[in-house]
């Protein structure tokens, strides 16, 4: 396979489906903090600077 070819294989690819999955895992990872059940997680995270280290 010369380079020539390899590239518009991978050019074909990236026009093709590679910008979808690019929006696909773009949007998987900017929705996963906001799943349900995970408030009282983030709020942690979101405060844990906040403590003193005898907080507990």
């Amino acid at each position: 396979m010369s380079m020539h070819s390899t590239y518009d294989m991978l050019r074909h690819l990236a026009d093709s489906w590679g910008l979808l999955a690019m929006l696909a895992v773009f949007l998987v990872l900017t929705a996963w903090p906001f799943r349900p059940g995970m408030r009282e997680r983030n709020e942690e995270a979101a405060t844990m600077i906040f403590k003193d280290e005898n907080d507990g």
